[in-house]
């Protein structure tokens, strides 16, 4: 009996260590407008799957709307994202950007390069040295359909009466302040892009250019045919692509 009861403790701590070895830690973090709200599908699928997962809300979006300041910046966003893995003392992290959150993990791997096991990049932004939003490809402004005012920029499809969660306004800064590069080891970090596209030809999408400049850096390159927003509208798609992307690296 007590043979039995060993061998049973002996199996079940070496099939903890296995679980813990497959463990991949996500960091999420979301685009322009949005929060740590719109991953929460994919969250609960990841976590299903035996995973770590961290949605940050960067400051003055999602439910941290009631600290919106003009002076929130690129830079603070860059920080919420690198405090959380710090102070959640994160290592081996998978760190995903969505759209704008591209801008916001690229600034963290060249900060803390050293926790970051891999990045990937859903329909993102990929800026270079220097460039903002505004400019990193060729944009001089935000764009003039989304109405600015007292130093936020408004999202146009929000309706008068929508509910929570919802889209809130963006500090315009976000999208002005050019991201400064300094730490050559990101470049190490193996990367993925995810070209999200709706119809036939993914070289007709918004964020192509992003993912040929990801191609450039030699970066390995996935079209998934679905919206901007495959976090909300395709999360198993999304969350067993992510587990693939993971298993290669």
């Amino acid at each position: 009996m007590k043979r039995v009861v060993y061998i049973l403790l002996i199996g079940g701590l070496l099939l903890a260590t296995w679980a813990k070895a497959q463990q991949t830690t996500y960091v999420l973090v979301h685009g322009a407008w949005g929060g740590g709200w719109s991953f929460k599908k994919t969250d609960s699928l990841l976590r299903l799957q035996g995973n770590i997962v961290y949605r940050p809300t960067l400051s003055g979006l999602g439910e941290r709307v009631h600290l919106a300041s003009p002076e929130i910046d690129l830079s603070m966003h860059i920080a919420d994202v690198v405090n959380t893995i710090l102070f959640e003392n994160l290592h081996d992290v998978v760190l995903l950007g969505h759209s704008y959150g591209g801008m916001v993990v690229t600034g963290v791997a060249d900060s803390i390069p050293e926790r970051v096991r891999q990045l990937i990049y859903l329909d993102a932004f990929v800026p270079e040295d220097g460039q903002s939003v505004a400019t990193a490809h060729g944009q001089e402004s935000p764009g003039g359909e989304m109405p600015s005012k007292d130093g936020l920029v408004y999202p146009f499809w929000n309706t008068d009466g929508q509910g929570f969660p919802r889209d809130v306004p963006q500090p315009a800064k976000t999208f002005s302040q050019p991201l400064v590069l300094k730490n050559k080891n990101r470049l190490e970090i193996p990367t993925t892009y995810i070209l999200t596209y709706e119809g036939e030809d993914p070289e007709k999408d918004a964020f192509a250019f992003f993912a040929s400049r990801a191609k450039g850096y030699g970066w390995k390159i996935i079209h998934m045919q679905a919206d901007h927003n495959p976090q909300m509208t395709m999360p198993d798609k999304l969350a067993q692509l992510l587990a693939e992307v993971g298993d290669e690296n």
